[in-house]
């Protein structure tokens, strides 16, 4: 398999919660082409516990939104032919967000992230998302991502 999206980021901008390689607290969190869709796969933790035997809504939120932004990326690298993690680095942020909770998320179940790329622009992606739990939908998503500000990198 390649490289994840999130693999790619520049150190300065690889410490998301949600999916920084830099952030060992976090969700480490990695997404990959798979044809034209992006993929990633994450087995909640007991902390992402909700009520016992579910998992917490705002874990698939979290998922959903850095998948969306990790496959922005790859996205807008595709779009302008450039090979991913090449500089400038084009690292994406959330413009909105939007989570369509559709069935229970159980726990002990690794969940599937599937994207599709509704929208490329010069500064904007639209990726939507489905959230799956053993072959079963549990919510959908949706993700505008924008360029990251310039005024957002670390000094």
């Amino acid at each position: 398999m390649s490289e994840a999206f999130q693999d790619a980021y520049p150190d300065e901008l690889a410490h998301c919660y949600g999916c920084g390689r830099e952030n060992a607290s976090g969700l480490q969190l990695k997404s990959f082409w798979d044809d034209e869709e992006t993929v990633a796969r994450y087995s909640p933790r007991p902390e992402h516990t909700a009520m016992p035997g579910y998992v917490y809504g705002g874990l698939i939120a979290s998922l959903v939104d850095c998948h969306g932004t990790g496959s922005a990326a790859a996205a807008g690298y595709r779009a302008h032919g450039r090979e991913q993690g090449s500089e400038p680095a084009l690292r994406y942020v959330t413009a909105s967000l939007q989570v369509d909770y559709v069935a229970p998320t159980p726990m002990g179940v690794e969940l599937e992230l599937r994207g599709r790329i509704e929208e490329v622009g010069e500064r904007k992606v639209v990726v939507a998302q489905s959230v799956t739990a053993d072959g079963t939908e549990v919510a959908r998503g949706r993700v505008v991502a924008v360029l990251m500000p310039d005024a957002m990198v670390a000094k």
